[in-house]
């Protein structure tokens, strides 16, 4: 008898010398299929500014040696008789292996995501890349936990008591634990949404600060007054938030008062007097001015203008600079502003 019709566990020796050419084959396949498809990936992600060509090139580059192995050993088993127990252990490499490279490739996501969006941060928000890391802990922690009971399961083990154990368990750790929960997702909706950043001039009711930390649990506010406010993150995005950083202009409305004594000419002249005042200073945008009421004690003029600047040094500068010229303009004219005055009435007794 030729020694390819010998038969070994089952199966002629030419079937398994199929079966490991097969096995080789698949394994050389995939080995060239990856890497050429790795270098054109690469080679077009380093032309592009999108992130899907880094990431797939990054993906294909974290395939471990298990998978490969492991759809070889399938592809060369698929051809031989084997029993029925050894079919179900190289099913079971298989899933396990698979599961494994799950486990690579998600890892290898979440730190992607990590990355990119450190990027994006300056080197002042320090403290929300930590909160980045920390999160990035739990995405993995969470993947892995999933993976590993998946493994569990395909290897027979029992997990569904343990899932009502641990079901149970979370709900009595979840509701002990609900506040630092919910600042945890806040953090993570402050560091997405980007509602503030460090160094965000911020008014939270009736506080006023510059953002000095934004962590897991807590964002840390200094104040004005030079004390640190400390919120919860959750409690936070609840109240109305007014960020002062991103104003690109401020808005300034001016009321002034003239007597009554006033000259109609000159009340006619003051929009266009005020209106010159303002368009003469350097970051003022002049909006309007307009003759808007008969006051109690006086003619009352209302002026709009914008400063073109979000500094508050800058905003009262102008804002100062435009005051003295309106007071030294209305002397030259002879304009004499209003104020309360109180009339004394004197009464002589006839006997």
């Amino acid at each position: 008898m030729p020694f390819w019709e010998k038969e070994i566990f089952g199966n002629p020796a030419k079937t398994w010398l199929l079966a490991f050419i097969l096995a080789v084959l698949v394994w050389l396949i995939w080995a060239v299929v990856t890497k050429v498809l790795a270098g054109r990936l690469k080679a077009r992600a380093s032309k592009t500014a999108t992130p899907v060509d880094d990431m797939i090139v990054r993906l294909l580059g974290g395939i471990k040696g298990i998978v490969p192995f492991a759809v070889s050993l399938y592809a060369g088993g698929y051809v031989l008789a084997l029993p029925a127990r050894v079919s179900v252990i190289i099913g079971k490499i298989v899933i396990l292996a698979a599961l494994a490279q799950a486990a690579v490739w998600g890892t290898s996501a979440i730190s992607f995501w990590v990355e990119r969006r450190r990027l994006r941060e300056t080197g002042d928000e320090a403290a929300a890349r930590a909160t980045l890391t920390g999160l990035a802990f739990l995405a993995r922690l969470v993947l892995w936990s999933a993976l590993i009971l998946l493994a569990f399961d395909n290897l027979g083990v029992k997990v569904t008591t343990l899932l009502a154990g641990l079901g149970v368990g979370g709900v009595a750790v979840a509701l002990a634990v609900q506040n630092i929960l919910g600042d945890l997702f806040a953090s993570l909706s402050i560091i997405l949404d980007k509602p503030f950043v460090i160094g965000d001039l911020i008014v939270i009711d009736d506080f006023r600060g510059t953002i000095e930390h934004i962590g897991l649990k807590t964002t840390r506010v200094r104040s004005l007054s030079g004390e640190q406010l400390i919120f919860a993150n959750s409690d936070l995005l609840k109240s109305r938030i007014r960020n002062f950083k991103r104003m690109a202009e401020r808005r300034v409305v001016l009321t002034l008062g003239v007597v009554y004594q006033t000259p109609a000419e000159k009340l006619e002249a003051l929009p266009r007097i005020l209106r010159e005042i303002i368009e003469s200073r350097s970051g003022a945008r002049f909006e309007r001015a307009h003759f808007s009421s008969f006051g109690a004690y006086a003619l009352d003029f209302e002026v709009v203008y914008w400063i073109l600047s979000p500094d508050y040094a800058r905003f009262m500068d102008i804002q100062q600079a435009v005051n003295l010229a309106v007071f030294r303009r209305f002397q030259e004219e002879g304009i004499a502003f209003a104020y309360p005055t109180r009339r004394i009435l004197l009464s002589k007794e006839i006997h």
